[in-house]
Formats: C-alpha cells, structure tokens, sequence
C-alpha cells in the first residue's frame, strides 16, 4: 500500500487493489455486507517470509474490516504430509503476531466432496478414466489445439458410481483410475478440459487414517471448502489465475446441488513474494534439508520463518518489509537488501546494546592498578530510556578489536596507534603508548597492546568531556567476560535469480553462506541473554543467542549488520 498525504499533512495509506475489491463488494452489500478470509496452507513444509505475505494479506484484510480470518490447512495429500508441519505453521503464525478465528481442515470436508462427486456421476458431470497419467496429459491438447476426449468418458453413470466407489478401496490400485469432471476438451483455458479431481492414494492421512483411499484434488476441494466455511474473499497469488473459473464453475456446480444463490466467495489474486539470492520452492528448500545442505528447517540462512526467527529478525521488522513492498498483479524479483534493511530498523529501536569483541586482541592499561575494578554503567537503548542500564566490569586487562589499533598509522586514522587517544565506551580516554606500543609474536602478530588511562575522563565526570580526535572504542574485560561461538551469515546462493537459473539450484549454493567464529568474548551481562532477546554488539551489528547456547558454550547468531556492506562487496 503507498503512503499518501492529506491536506492536514498526516500520512494515510493508499487501498491496495485488493482492499478496493473488497470494499467494492461491501458497499454493494454482497455476503450480507460479512468479511470472512482464509489462510489455507498444505502442512508438506515449513512456512517461509513468501507465505508471510499472503498471512500479512488473509489476517490483514479480515482485521481491517473487523472480520475474520480462519486457517484451513490443505490436508489433501497424505503421501507430503505430516503433523510436523501442522505444529510448525501455527507457532509461525502466532509469532508474526496474528490470531486465527478458527481452525479446519480440507479434510473436515472429505464426506462433503464425496457426497458432491457422487452428485456430479449421477448428473453426468463427471467420469472415472483408468488412462494413465501420460496418456491423460497427451489427450490435453495445447493452448492452441483442443484437447482429445478420452475413451471412458460417456461411460454410463452406474459403471462410473461402481468404479468411483472402488477407487475408495483397499483394493483399488494407486494410478488405476481417477474420476474427471467432464467439461469442455477444447477449451482454451487448459484446465477446463476434463480435470482430474479424485485420485487414488493408500498412505495414511495424518488426520483421518485409512478411512480414505481417494482423495480430493487442490481444484475440486480448495473452492468447495471456502464455499462450506463461508469465505468471502479468497485471496490468493497469481499462479491460480487460470485456475479462476474453475474456481468459479464448481461453486456454481456445488450452489445448484445445494440449490442456493445468496452466497458464494470471490477468488482475488496478487503477485507472489519473490527475493534475490534464495528460493521459495518448498520441493527445493525440502531438498535442502533432506540433503543436509543446511542444518535445516530453522537454518538461519534458510528463508523460513523459523528461520529468520533464529537468525534473530523480528516478526514487526517482516510485517513492516511486506508492508513496504505492497500487492500488485505484476511478479517481481525483491533485493534481500529490502528485507535487511526493515530488520535494521526495527532492532535499532528495540535491541539492547552490550559488547563484544570478535576478533580479540589484549589490552593493558598500564596506569590502572592490578586489583582494581569498577562496575560502569551502559545504556541498554538510547533509543528507549525505559529500557534502563545494566553494569560493565572495568579492569586493567581488557579486550578489544584487533582492528581498532594500528602500529604504524596514516594520519587520519582515528582509533588507537602509537601516542593517540581513544576513548573507551563507558569507560575513560586513554593514550596508546609511543616508546612501547604493543608485543608481537614471532610472526610479527600483535599480542598485547600498552596504554595509559586518565582518571579524570571517567564517563560521568567533568573530565569526561575532555575532547579528543580518537573514536570511542568497545571493550570488555578479559577476566570478567566470556568466551563464545560466533555464527556470521551470508546469501544461502550465488546468484541473484537461482530460480530463472538453468543449472541444478544445488551447484548455486554459497560456500561460504556460513563463517564460525570460535573466539570471541562478550560481557557477562550479554552471556545472560537467551534465544528470542534481541542483541545489538556495538559497533558491529545485531546479534540473537542460538537455541544451541548453554552456559558452557555460548552460541550467537549474527542477524543483520549495521550497515549494508554487502553490496559493496559484491561489486
């Protein structure tokens, strides 16, 4: 939706085409003037920020015109499905924040499309075809030429009722047959001609068992159930354009059975959520995990909810990114850099801040007496003083980045070299020094780091205002910190579009997607922290504590930096 501004200057938001259907629809009073959506996923995998979008649009639009928005799990295909992943898509949808007004099944409904199928033999609507798949797609003819009629289909109703029933057996062979609605062979629109809508399958439903050894296909059962629920707005993405009279057709099929005309959904589509350097495919994210390329569903590099969610984005920062792109009927290609960008955003205003050194170096304050310590005080967020403070040992031995001292520096560098000062965060000025810089080992690395501390720049005292060329530098203290794992991230593929690339998506993989970084230190209060708190290392970026982390071992996950660097790396 785009921002628009009125004359009293506040900012309001255009209606999305989708809202405008809606509220057409409202004012002609249709449905009794009663919104009803629905989000209808198939538990076969783990949501990802794709189906985030359409969640943001079905509970969006349902909250918006004070209706209500049901999740219907698409349960029509036992051989993909699991309980697994039923569990999974109802944590995902509470953690982006969205409530369901109730939850079915398509499975709630198999007695209902049996009933309309048999409905559909005895009318003449529909027949059993025992072609085989190949040959059924061959007589499909193409957009341009009409399709052939199959052998079977002027079947008399009684053989095609006897043989339907059979195809709800034990006995029946999977492939065998498959019931057909009998439509129109030369229509242009390839899925008027003669869909299949029951096949035969023998594993067991996760919901129903045995019960059923012929099961509904997507077209025949996904419309009939919004019909059976009361949906008014069935909105989906572009891809089920075609698939729209269909739609349409069994509605009307199903209203004349029912005979009633007061009420039927409206199917609305818009385009699907695409983002540069991952895939959206459930089949290849599946295989991914399958084939252990990842750690998997909930890998951070993966685009799944659980995901993001570990890698430590926010559900506000995904709500806000989906918001920003909007809905429109044309397919586009999204920069991640969008969706790191939102991130960065939001955990600005909502993470704590804490230190960390990555890449440690030691430092020696060589004024500051060896027993001393203090507890300095640290801002939790400048951005919300309600957030409070939290205490930071201070000693003589510290840590900090090996990269904020240079032995032999430019003039324009600005952090710790021979004879200049910094300051340290929270903390005091202190001045490198000059005749004795630092230690180095015998391959020339710097070991140790010398400088001198001036007590009166405490942060807080009059001297602490004492200005000074020197950026202030993180530190923590090397007898009060812990040691920890760090897991940095990067794009899970090489290029841009590994969906429009011709080669195998697995010869696209990163190999460098995940860097471990196994000695770095934080400050105790940010060894503390669990899964789900959202964590800025200053200086460096955002930061979660993985499900992994114990007291032993402390794991973090890099979320985003605090700036967008890669782009400038990848030029």
């Amino acid at each position: 939706m785009a921002e628009i501004k009125e004359n009293n200057n506040e900012v309001k938001k255009s209606l999305s085409f989708v809202e405008q259907f809606v509220e057409e629809d409202l004012a002609e009073g249709k449905n009794g003037g009663r919104i009803q959506t629905r989000f209808p996923p198939e538990p076969n995998g783990y949501l990802h920020i794709g189906h985030a979008k359409a969640i943001c649009m079905d509970f969006g639009i349902a909250e918006r015109y004070n209706g209500i928005c049901n999740l219907r799990f698409d349960d029509t295909n036992p051989s993909k499905e699991d309980t697994e992943y039923v569990d999974s898509i109802l944590n995902d949808i509470q953690w982006l924040g969205f409530k369901w007004g109730n939850v079915y099944y398509a499975s709630d409904y198999f007695q209902q499309l049996w009933d309309f199928a048999i409905w559909m033999i005895e009318n003449g609507k529909a027949y059993v075809d025992e072609q085989t798949s190949e040959q059924i797609a061959e007589q499909k003819g193409s957009p341009t030429q009409p399709g052939v009629a199959s052998p079977y289909r002027d079947r008399p109703v009684e053989e095609n009722l006897r043989l339907f029933r059979l195809m709800n057996t034990p006995e029946a062979v999977e492939g065998s047959m498959v019931l057909r609605a009998k439509l129109d062979m030369a229509n242009p629109n390839m899925h008027f001609r003669d869909p299949i809508i029951y096949r035969i399958i023998h594993t067991p439903h996760h919901r129903t068992g045995t019960q059923w050894h012929a099961y509904p296909m997507y077209d025949f059962a996904h419309g009939q159930s919004d019909y059976f629920e009361g949906v008014t707005h069935s909105i989906c993405t572009l891809e089920f354009v075609p698939h729209r009279p269909l739609y349409d057709h069994f509605i009307d099929e199903l209203q004349e059975m029912q005979q009633q005309k007061e009420y039927r959904p409206r199917q609305i589509e818009f385009n699907r959520l695409n983002m540069t350097y991952t895939v959206m495919s459930k089949r290849k994210l599946k295989a991914l995990v399958d084939e252990h390329l990842v750690a998997g569903w909930d890998d951070p590099r993966m685009p799944t909810l659980c995901g993001m969610r570990r890698r430590g984005y926010s559900p506000e920062s995904i709500r806000k990114f989906i918001d920003s792109i909007g809905y429109t009927k044309f397919d586009a290609l999204n920069d991640v850099a969008l969706l790191e960008a939102a991130v960065r955003d939001d955990l600005n205003a909502r993470s704590t801040r804490v230190s960390a050194v990555l890449n440690p170096v030691k430092l020696v304050i060589t004024n500051y007496p060896e027993d001393k310590t203090e507890e300095m005080t640290a801002v939790n967020n400048p951005e919300n003083e309600a957030d409070g403070t939290h205490s930071i040992t201070f000693s003589r031995n510290l840590w900090i980045e090996r990269d904020d001292f240079m032995e032999i520096a430019e003039k324009k560098y600005m952090r710790l070299a021979p004879g200049k000062e910094v300051r340290l965060k929270n903390a005091y000025i202190i001045k490198c020094d000059e005749e004795h810089p630092c230690d180095k080992d015998a391959e020339g690395n710097v070991t140790t780091i010398y400088a001198t501390y001036d007590p009166e720049t405490r942060s807080g005292m009059p001297g602490a205002n004492r200005k000074i060329k020197g950026k202030t530098l993180h530190w923590v203290s090397a007898d009060h910190c812990k040691k920890a794992e760090i897991r940095i991230y990067d794009r899970l593929f090489n290029v841009e579009n590994p969906s429009a690339d011709e080669r195998d998506f697995r010869e696209l993989l990163n190999p460098g997607s995940l860097k471990i970084i196994d000695t770095c230190y934080v400050e105790e209060y940010a060894a503390e922290r669990k899964a789900g708190e959202y964590l800025q290392f200053q200086r460096i970026g955002y930061f979660m504590a993985d499900p992994d982390s114990t007291s032993d071992h402390l794991v973090f996950n890099k979320t985003v930096g605090l700036k967008d660097t890669w782009a400038k790396m990848s030029k």
